[in-house]
């Protein structure tokens, strides 16, 4: 599992990586002084965000929430 981040201070302190590490999640950051690196995910997080998650009632369970965004991706977007 990889966990991208910019390079706020709360996602490079120690306790955070080492927390990181112990989900067994690999740590990629962007690149210093580079803001659009994270541009492109960042505005399809906000397309999905606008038309699935923001406009339907919370989900039940982490199963229910994957599959609202594999159909999502998979047969609308």
């Amino acid at each position: 599992l990889l966990h991208h981040s910019d390079r706020g201070s709360q996602y490079t302190s120690k306790e955070y990586v080492e927390q990181l590490k112990s989900y067994g999640m690999e740590l990629s950051m962007s690149r210093r002084g580079n803001c659009y690196d994270n541009a492109c995910i960042e505005s399809w997080h906000s397309i999905l965000k606008k038309e699935l998650i923001y406009c339907n009632p919370r989900f039940k369970n982490p199963e229910e929430a994957y599959t609202a965004i594999y159909q999502y991706i998979e047969f609308y977007y």
